[in-house]
């Protein structure tokens, strides 16, 4: 199942968390005006869930939370339909992918700026710190890779998240069919040159085969954008 459609089966529980809090709609009177209100606790069920993943998907600081946070603070019917219309709206940017696409022009710029820095140091002959930064960049865009294709970085040790291993993350990226085999092998051989480069082992790899890594990396970070 992809990122989308996930986020969107999110979403459409959101709907009808609110939905269901409508539906218990009821009044209450005093001697001048006619008060709408909703249960309290479909209400905060609602809020909460929908405040919750609002921030996991933005942040704290994203216009949909600050608005969501403020709208959605009373439990009437109003402030329901001011949720639920700030939720469709999230709905919207999922379905025309204009989440995913902000995201990925953001990490490729980062990605660029990194391999840029790696080409200059091939430049000036400094192959070591070349390496470890395209291996770095290279490990960071498969875990991008596994974001968008509902893959885990992390693994569950005693109850504690633990990041998984490139090599682990590779493989699982390839057997999820996000890339062939060979693009698999290529990314082990890669990975493999900048662990002797982070270790020392400057001797065991070229200034030509860094400079091959990185052509290598560019292409296959082109092929399988974010």
């Amino acid at each position: 199942m992809t990122t989308d459609r996930i986020l969107l089966e999110r979403v459409e529980y959101l709907l009808s968390l609110a939905d269901k809090a409508l539906k218990t709609q009821f009044t209450t009177e005093d001697s001048f005006f006619v008060h709408y209100h909703v249960n309290n606790e479909p209400f905060n069920e609602f809020a909460t869930a929908s405040l919750s993943f609002i921030v996991n998907l933005y942040s704290d600081k994203h216009p949909y939370y600050l608005r969501f946070k403020e709208a959605v603070n009373d439990p009437t019917p109003q402030c329901v339909q001011a949720g639920k219309g700030i939720i469709g709206s999230i709905k919207a940017e999922i379905e025309k992918g204009w989440l995913i696409t902000i995201k990925g022009l953001v990490s490729a710029e980062i990605f660029t700026d990194f391999l840029e820095t790696a080409e200059y140091l091939l430049e000036q002959k400094y192959k070591d710190a070349a390496a470890v930064i395209i291996g770095s960049t290279l490990e960071e865009h498969l875990k991008q890779l596994c974001r968008k294709n509902s893959i885990d970085v992390e693994d569950l040790r005693k109850g504690k998240p633990v990041p998984k291993k490139a090599d682990t993350i590779n493989a699982e990226l390839s057997n999820a069919t996000v890339y062939n085999k060979l693009d698999q092998k290529n990314i082990t051989a890669w990975l493999d040159l900048r662990n002797k480069a982070a270790h020392g082992k400057y001797k065991e790899y070229t200034q030509e085969q860094v400079e091959t890594m990185l052509k290598g990396v560019m292409e296959f970070m082109t092929r399988n954008a974010i």
